[in-house]
């Protein structure tokens, strides 16, 4: 078989491997390779792949491919690059395998790559060649060579430039150096070697990175090392990668992970890496914080913490580099390792922790420690930077010790808190690192809050007992000074990590609450708080106990300290023997002092009701409670008397605490009465009320130190100390003496009661009230008997007290009288029979009458209690006589008064028995005895039942109050008893009440009846209420008569000053209208202000408790619509209805959670139903009751609602009352906020976030919300978007971005302030102009929130969401309506083409077009914006877009009959130049020439931005040459345009060219100019056309081109004459200067004595010598002419003489010919004429003189020359006439003349000027 061509080709290859395998010495194989080698390196050219791959791919002898390298590395730059980019295949497929076979050979492969790399041209990005890169390239199939590549790729862009003998770097081992430097060669990285420029090749490779060849797991590395590369090249394109590489890599995958710590730490060893630098090891940070598998890694994490903590002053490990520690960097390096502690913290596992927490702790504490602790050492640096790191270390230690507290918490020693208690204490280094501190602290205090062992309680609590007793200033047990208050976090401590049942943490409250200055104010609230039981269960619940009421069970006898411990920790021993030795005055403050005393007395009585089971509930008002129960429930105080006596009894055990507790409070009262507050006086008053007389035996007998408590200026202090003086001084162990001397002492002070003031009025007072107190406590002791010498004590009391009522108008003392005779009357001490004269019952009640008229209510109490005194015999007797006044007094609109008649009612009818004086037996067990009643009670509450049916509305009020407090006081008597469901048809009667008192006090009625009653009422009852309340019968409502007061007075007025308010004023209109439907109309408003006002008083009072404890579970159970109703009455806009639905709720719910989740959707249907109701409470509530009710739901439970919600929720925020609207938009806030947090939440709910986003931003641009016509509405949904953007990741916001730029461009305008329009369009009223509006505008639009959230869009686009956002783009740049939104559509061009410029390049050329038609906006801003807008577009555009665009500006600038939009085309100009350089560069050829000609523009505004686009571009004016033949054809071009200013333009560009091509301009040059100039120099005078003229001159003398071309010459020879006769012919103005500028360098020029050849005209035309001359002449001439005598001064007159004579003697001297002077006298003739009349002085004398002196050399001129120089003497002579000198001067020269001459023509004419020079 014939071999193939191929085979033949394989098998030569393969007999010369086989030889040179072969050879044994060296000599042999040089010899081999000369033969063999080259034919071998021809086959690399071989036709057939298998050929040219078996040398170097099949090859496996290092040695060969060694050698094949070295041979391919020589000659691969000699290739064509289309050749050498068909190798990249071949050198990419199969690189990890080369690399596995020999590193060397790999190192030459990758180092071939890198130079190929620089050949290549990738495509863009998102092309299609850009997609099929990575199949071209072959790593499709080789996914190891592409993964392998962009490792090694990565690791070149670590690699930074050094020596050679650098062997390692950050990130890289030795082994990846000598890999990427190919062994250490010098000249690799060494350009001017052959090698390749580190950097460029580092962008080279990233930008490779960055194309279709790799995918974007194996880009992420090394844009990761790219991003943080200082070279800003390098790291815009790393963050553009990285940005698209994050989404599709997994932080929790353990292999990157490893290697991030890897890059991180360095690898450990003399050849490993070293640690990154700290810009990568930031960025590093930044992702492992994002990944809870980093955790995993716990030496890693725990190094780099160490690392990032070691001190300046330590060394580094061997073989490790030194991080940096001070500085910017440091201080960021540092933060971001805190936050990786934090984040460690809070994401690992509790076996995690316990492996690193406690060694991280450790290095904290050494970091802190090592800076100086507790107090900063300065040589360590106390810089921002270090202060900011101490605080985080601080923070650090509290996150790592609340996450791991067994292990560095929860030991007996408490370490680590002591040292954070004492860093608090003693740390002084900064406010802010007290901060973090305090927040460490508050980070670990939720570890002891769970239950502590007794092994962590105790320590724990005498290191706060120990901490709370700190001052500053004091010096602790470790030697440092206290700077810092440690009592406030001590208390927190105390009250959220101790148990309640806690006596020293009880104690350390109260030296809280004791605190006198030290530290902070909210220190004593938080010890307040403590001693609050309610508030101390709901912070901290141990694990035994559980949230709600606690009823007398063992757990709550637990939670509560024991009194006798707690008594001995607040006041000392508890021996009774002791007690005199308290610690009372430990305690300094009276604030203090009350609260210890008030807290011991509710742990008594709490103690005392629990052993008797009826605690009361644990809750807000849980002291109120225990003191109305102790008050007035008689069954509480029975049982605290019972516990008090056990307490008291004769074991010294058990009596001692209460001993103890008595004299504490006696000695504060006592001692301290000026101090307190009198709370510590109530609570004595309170025991010892209760007391057994046994336990007061020691108090009784001290009783007279109460005196300066009676006599305090403290009311509640006089009022409570002489209650307890008279407990006490009635004592049987109370002496008779002292109580003489007091009663007598107490008598003087009385008697002096009409004369008393100032102080004196309180010891009055106090007498008084200690008085009655003792006489009536004394009548009740002893059997209501006194001795002889007590009843005259009495008697005389008694008159003056009678005396006082009657008198006295001091309203102190007049109280206390009153006071008095109440209390007299109640125990029995007043006998009727015997008043003191001149009193009589009928005055006494008359006197109090008329007070309680007044208002007093103490005066209605003692009607009440004088009652209990009467017999009820009669009609007429006393007591029906006090009753009858008693009733008179319901015209008074004051409740507290109808209350207070209540109270006297109920005393009148029965006395003691009545419920009403059940707090005030404070002696004795049983009351004292009073006259039976029989018949009061039943006719008292039989009248008012009919009083309550009455229309008249004080009457009705005042009953409805009277019988509250009947069945209150004696609803246990049968006289109320019998009549129970009489009263609760009354009360059911006032329900629906307009008057909100009313119902209430019904409501609280009702509750009385319902305890009172028997079963048969109270389900009566329950059924009423719960009919009533849905609406299904209106028997609550009560009947309607033709008085009932159906509307307030006013509410419904007539405009006669009249109003509706009854039934029968609505029958009467209706009547008169002839319109009975009214009627109707007004019963349904009068109605449904019934049934609101009806439900207010639900809940009140205790009707949702009937409500509880009736059987109304089954009744909910079968009618389940209730909880829908009741839900959404718990919001209603009436705070009444609002508390008694919740209460309500609360009584019937059990678990609120479930019954919500059961019925939500009947609940959710009910609102939405409702939402638009036509009452508007309704709308309110329900927009309330929906923002609570989706609170904390997951969205599957609402999000078939969602879209309703919304929708509603926009109406109603257009509601017409403001309130509703206000809930609408608290709704709307709440639902935006359950979005905002769901977008924060990131992936975790991105179903529920693309749910909710898909429904939410449709209707955010709807006419519902943005649209909307309610700026409110618009106002939220702007907030909302913004927050919707600000908190959504890019994958989340990418779907949205089109349709969200799109809208958010065009709200820049719409949500612009309305004024600025009005503003711009009288901007000269308020003295500015549009464009300094038009200037904070644009400032005002670069803040934006709205350009802000549009940039955050701009950065979540990728190239698929960059092809939808195009249209939408497009679309708002066409529509777009006024200035913010036109600059706000450029802006986001900009940013397009800057920060996504490889995602928009595709696109840049279709936006050019687009953007140039918005150049000719109206608005200079707006045009100016798209300019810049263009400019950066330029920047990705093709060179041909930006040539279209140059001649569009070419169009608008030569084309446009408007001077504006030359502005426009300098502009865009100026905005290629400066936002795309490089793009202006390549194309300046186009560019340039254009510019030169629109920056000569008389528009200062166009000429000022072509000018300086130019003065950017190019270095010196002679950048003019390179352009010249451009400039000449765009500006010859336009020399002929219709618009002048475009025709002047072009024509100063020509003379300017002439003006910057320097002093000698080359005839090539010339030639191009002439034909420009010369047009230019043509036509009509215009102002500016001066500067063609100067230009022409120095054309003239710069160029060799005006003396070869005679027409030129000529045609600057008539230019000349025609100025000498312009100039002439103004002798208005004075144009000198500018004619000799003109002039002199065509004299001087014309005046060049070299020799040159006279060339005769074409077509017989002047030679060039003759036009030189009148050339000469005619500048001579023209400056002899612009000399004006009558426009110059003096001394300038002077001056151009002179300078015009010696330019003129300097012509003549260089050979000037006759014509010249010819034409020269001729001028000078004219000008002596026109000086007649200047005056001579000195210097015009002069310079006359050397003028005639000249004259001698005409002379030797022809004779008409001679002619006219004497014709010049002539016209001097006027002139020369004025000075002696210049005449005598000019007679000899004439003289001399005449002597020489011997014309007789010139004689004639010389004679002539002698003659009138003389005569």
């Amino acid at each position: 078989m014939t071999e193939t061509q191929e085979q033949r080709e394989l098998s030569l290859v393969g007999k010369v491997e086989l030889r040179i395998a072969l050879v044994e010495t060296d000599t042999k194989l040089e010899t081999t390779l000369k033969t063999y080698l080259p034919p071998l390196l021809l086959k690399l050219a071989s036709e057939h792949i298998s050929v040219r791959n078996k040398q170097y791919k099949e090859n496996l002898n290092p040695l060969i491919r060694h050698f094949d390298l070295l041979y391919i590395q020589q000659g691969v730059d000699r290739l064509a690059i289309s050749d050498r980019l068909d190798l990249l295949p071949t050198l990419l497929t199969g690189f990890r395998t080369n690399y596995a076979e020999s590193t060397n050979n790999a190192a030459t492969v990758f180092n071939l790559l890198l130079r190929l790399l620089h050949s290549l041209d990738l495509p863009s990005r998102g092309d299609k060649e850009d997609l099929d890169l990575r199949s071209k390239l072959g790593l499709v199939e080789s996914k190891e060579d592409a993964a392998f590549v962009a490792l090694w790729l990565g690791k070149l862009i670590l690699l930074t430039a050094g020596p050679v003998e650098s062997k390692r770097g950050p990130g890289l081992s030795i082994e990846d150096v000598n890999f990427l430097c190919l062994s250490g060669k010098k000249e690799n990285w060494t350009p001017n070697a052959g090698g390749l420029n580190l950097i460029e090749t580092k962008v080279k490779a990233a930008k490779f990175l960055a194309s279709g060849a790799f995918v974007e797991e194996e880009r992420f590395l090394p844009a990761l090392f790219a991003s943080s590369d200082p070279n800003s090249r390098l790291s815009d394109i790393g963050d553009d990668i990285l940005k698209r590489a994050v989404p599709a890599i997994s932080l929790e995958d353990p292999d990157l992970l490893a290697r991030l710590f890897r890059i991180y730490l360095g690898t450990r060893g003399v050849d490993g890496s070293l640690p990154a630098r700290p810009p990568l090891q930031i960025k590093i940070l930044g992702f492992l914080c994002r990944s809870k598998q980093a955790a995993e890694f716990i030496v890693q994490s725990t190094q780099i913490v160490k690392e990032g903590l070691v001190p300046v002053e330590d060394h580094s490990p061997p073989n490790r580099n030194q991080p940096i520690k001070q500085g910017l960097e440091a201080s960021k390096l540092r933060d971001h390792v805190f936050a990786f502690t934090n984040w460690l913290a809070r994401i690992s596992s509790p076996a995690q922790l316990e492996l690193f927490a406690p060694g991280l702790v450790g290095q904290l504490r050494s970091y802190i420690e090592s800076q100086g602790w507790p107090k900063q050492s300065r040589a360590v640096g106390s810089g921002a930077g270090e202060q900011v790191s101490r605080s985080q270390a601080y923070e650090s230690i509290g996150l790592l010790a609340a996450a791991c507290p067994r292990m560095l918490l929860l030991d007996p020693d408490l370490d680590l808190l002591r040292w954070l208690f004492d860093s608090l204490a003693c740390d002084s280094s900064s406010r802010d690192t007290s901060f973090s501190i305090e927040q460490a602290l508050s980070s670990v205090m939720g570890a002891f809050g769970t239950g502590l062992s007794p092994e962590v309680e105790a320590p724990l609590t005498d290191l706060l007992v120990y901490q709370i007793g700190l001052r500053t200033g004091d010096v602790q047990g470790s030697g440092y000074e206290v700077v810092r208050s440690t009592r406030f976090v001590s208390v927190r401590f105390a009250n959220r990590c101790l148990p309640f049942r806690n006596n020293k943490a009880r104690w350390i409250n109260v030296l809280a609450i004791n605190d006198d200055g030290e530290g902070r104010n909210e220190a004593s609230d938080e010890g307040i708080k403590g001693l609050d039981p309610y508030w101390h269960e709901n912070l901290v619940l141990s694990p035994n106990q559980e949230s709600g009421s606690h009823r007398g069970d063992d757990t709550t006898s637990q939670r509560f300290p024991d009194f006798k411990a707690l008594v001995g920790q607040f006041y000392g021993p508890t021996n009774a023997q002791d007690a005199s030795s308290t610690n009372i005055r430990r305690i300094t403050s009276a604030k203090a002092n009350d609260a210890a005393s008030l807290f011991c007395r509710n742990v008594l009585i709490q103690q005392a009701l629990t052993a008797a089971g009826t605690a009361p509930q644990i809750d807000a008002d849980w002291e109120g409670k225990l003191g109305a129960l102790i008050k007035n429930d008689s069954d509480a105080r029975q049982k605290l008397r019972k516990y008090l006596v056990h307490l008291a009894g004769t074991d010294p055990n058990t009596g001692g605490p209460l001993q103890l507790l008595l004299q504490a409070l006696f000695s504060v009262v006592s001692e301290h009465a000026e101090g307190s507050t009198g709370r510590s006086a109530e609570c004595l008053l309170e025991l010892c009320a209760l007391s057994p007389d046994a336990g007061l035996s020691a108090f009784a007998r001290k009783a007279t130190s109460l005196r300066k408590a009676i006599y305090s200026t403290n009311y509640s202090m006089r009022v409570a100390a002489a209650n307890v003086f008279g407990i006490l001084a009635s004592h049987p162990d109370f002496s008779a003496s002292s109580l003489q001397i007091s009663l007598s002492e107490f008598q003087q002070k009385v008697a002096t009661w009409n004369q008393a003031v100032g102080v004196q009025v309180y010891q009055i007072h106090g007498s008084i009230l200690a008085t009655y107190f003792l006489i009536s406590r004394l009548f009740q002791r002893r059997t209501s008997s006194l001795s002889k010498d007590y009843e005259d004590y009495t008697e005389v009391f008694f008159k003056v007290v009678l005396d006082i009522i009657s008198d006295s108008r001091e309203a102190l003392v007049l109280e206390s009288a009153i006071s008095a005779l109440t209390e007299l009357a109640a125990y029995g001490v007043i006998k009727l029979e015997s008043l003191p004269k001149p009193h009589s019952f009928s005055t006494i009640v008359s006197d109090l009458k008329g007070k309680a008229n007044g208002g007093n209510e103490g005066a209605i109490l003692a009607l009440g209690n004088l009652a209990m005194l009467c017999v009820e015999n009669s009609e007429d007797s006393y007591l029906n006589q006090i009753i009858s006044v008693l009733y008179t007094l319901h015209e008074s609109r004051q409740p507290e008064i109808q209350f207070a008649i209540g109270s006297a009612l109920s005393s009148a009818a029965a006395g003691w028995a009545s419920e009403v004086s059940v707090g005030r037996l404070d002696v004795g067990e049983s009351p004292p005895p009073m006259p039976s009643r029989e018949k009061t009670l039943p006719n008292m509450i039989h009248k008012i039942l009919e009083d309550c049916k009455t229309t008249k509305p004080s009457l009705r009020q005042a009953s409805v109050i009277w019988l509250l407090c009947l069945v209150q006081y004696c609803g246990h008597l049968q006289g109320i008893q019998g009549r129970l469901r009489e009263c609760q048809a009354a009360f059911k009667g006032f329900l629906a009440d307009h008057d909100s008192l009313n119902r209430e006090s019904a409501a609280r009625g009702l509750s009385f009846v319902y305890e009172k009653g028997d079963k048969d009422v109270r389900h009566a009852l329950v059924r009423d209420l719960v009919a009533s309340f849905t609406g299904n019968t209106a028997g609550l409502a009560g009947n309607v008569s033709d008085q009932t007061q159906l509307f307030e007075p006013g509410a419904l007025p007539t405009g006669d000053n009249q109003s509706i308010t009854t039934y029968k004023d609505i029958m009467s209109l209706a009547a008169e209208v002839g319109d009975p439907s009214l009627v109707y109309r007004f019963m349904s408003m009068a109605s449904n202000n019934a049934i609101w006002s009806s439900r207010a008083t639900f809940g009140h009072f205790g009707l949702s408790k009937i409500l509880s404890d009736s059987s109304v579970d089954g009744y909910l159970a079968d009618n389940p619509k209730l909880y829908p109703a009741l839900f959404r009455y718990r919001f209603d806009a009436n705070t009444n209805v609002r508390a008694s639905m919740n209460e309500i709720w609360k009584a019937l719910v059990r678990d609120s959670s479930a019954v919500i989740d059961k019925f939500f959707d009947s609940i959710m249907d009910d609102l939405l139903g409702n939402i638009l109701g036509k009452e508007w409470r309704v709308r309110q509530a329900c927009c309330a009751a929906i923002a609570d009710l989706v609170q904390g739901k997951p969205l599957e439970k609402y999000e078939k609602y969602l879209n309703q919600i919304w929708t509603l929720t926009f109406k109603v925020c257009d509601d017409i009352k403001g309130s509703v609207r206000d809930a609408a938009q608290a709704l709307a806030r709440v639902l935006a906020g359950i979005l905002t947090r769901s977008l924060e939440a990131g992936d975790s709910s991105a179903q529920n976030i693309d749910t909710m986003l898909k429904i939410v931003l449709p209707f955010l641009f709807s006419p519902s919300g943005l649209e909307s016509s309610s700026k409110e509405i618009q106002v939220f949904s702007l907030s909302t978007l913004l927050d919707i953007i600000k908190s959504s990741n890019s994958k989340t916001l990418r779907p949205f971005v089109p349709n969200l730029v799109s809208h958010l461009i065009a709200l820049l305008s719409s949500f612009e302030n309305e004024g600025i329009n009005y503003l711009h369009l009288n901007a000269d009223k308020y003295g500015v102009t549009t464009q300094q509006i038009d200037d904070a505008r644009l400032t005002g639009i670069k803040s934006s929130p709205l350009l802000e959230a549009i940039e955050r869009c701009l950065d979540a686009i990728d190239e698929k969401t960059m092809l939808q956002l195009k249209d939408g783009l497009e679309n708002a740049i066409k529509t777009a309506v006024g200035l913010p939104s036109k600059v706000g559509a450029s802006r986001v061009l900009v940013s397009l083409s800057t920060r996504h410029n490889f995602i928009f390049k595709p696109h840049a050329d279709h936006f050019l077009r687009l953007t140039r038609k918005q150049l000719l906006d109206r608005n200079d801003t707006v045009a100016s914006a798209y300019a810049s807008a263009c400019g950066y577009l330029a920047r990705l555009a093709t060179d041909g877009e930006i040539i279209k665009v140059i001649a569009y500006s070419h169009e608008l600038y030569f084309n446009s009959s408007d001077d504006r939009q030359r502005v426009i085309a300098g502009d865009l100009v100026h905005a290629i130049s400066k936002h795309a350089t490089d793009r202006f560069n390549n194309l300046a050829t186009e560019i340039l020439p254009f510019v030169f000609v629109a920056k000569n523009d008389p528009d200062e505004r166009a000429g000022s931005l072509f000018k300086d686009t130019w003065n950017d571009n190019v270095g010196g004016s002679r950048a003019v040459l390179l352009y010249l033949k451009d400039i000449i054809h765009v500006a010859s071009k336009y020399l002929d345009s219709p618009r002048w200013s475009v025709k002047h333009t072009s024509a100063i560009a020509i003379a300017e060219c002439v003006n910057t091509l320097g002093i000698e301009i080359s005839d090539a040059d010339a030639s191009l100019l002439w034909p420009s100039l010369e047009k230019a120099i043509a036509g009509k005078t215009w102002e500016g056309k001066e500067r063609i003229l100067k230009a022409l001159v120095k054309f003239a003398k710069a160029t060799k081109f005006v003396t070869s071309n005679p027409k030129v010459e000529q045609q600057i020879q008539e230019a000349l004459a025609s100025l000498g006769d312009f100039v002439d012919s103004r002798e208005d103005y004075d144009m000198y200067p500018q004619v000799l500028e003109i002039t002199e360098p065509v004299i001087r020029s014309c005046s060049d004595e070299s020799s040159e050849m006279d060339v005769d005209a074409p077509a017989g035309g002047p030679s060039s010598k003759t036009i030189k001359e009148i050339t000469l002449a005619n500048a001579l001439s023209a400056l002899l002419q612009s000399v004006n005598p009558r426009r110059r001064e003096e001394k300038e007159l002077n001056s151009a003489l002179n300078r015009s004579l010696e330019l003129i003697n300097t012509a003549s001297a260089k050979g000037g010919s006759n014509l010249v002077q010819d034409i020269v006298y001729d001028a000078e003739g004219k000008l002596f004429s026109r000086m007649t009349d200047v005056g001579m002085s000195v210097e015009l004398e002069e310079i006359l003189e050397g003028y005639v002196r000249s004259l001698r050399a005409s002379r030797d001129q022809v004779e008409r020359s001679r002619l006219k120089a004497s014709e010049v003497m002539a016209s001097l002579v006027p002139l020369a006439r004025k000075g002696d000198r210049i005449r005598a001067l000019m007679g000899q020269e004439i003289t001399n003349a005449l002597d020489d001459e011997r014309s007789a023509g010139v004689q004639l004419g010389l004679k002539r000027a002698r003659k009138l020079l003389f005569d």
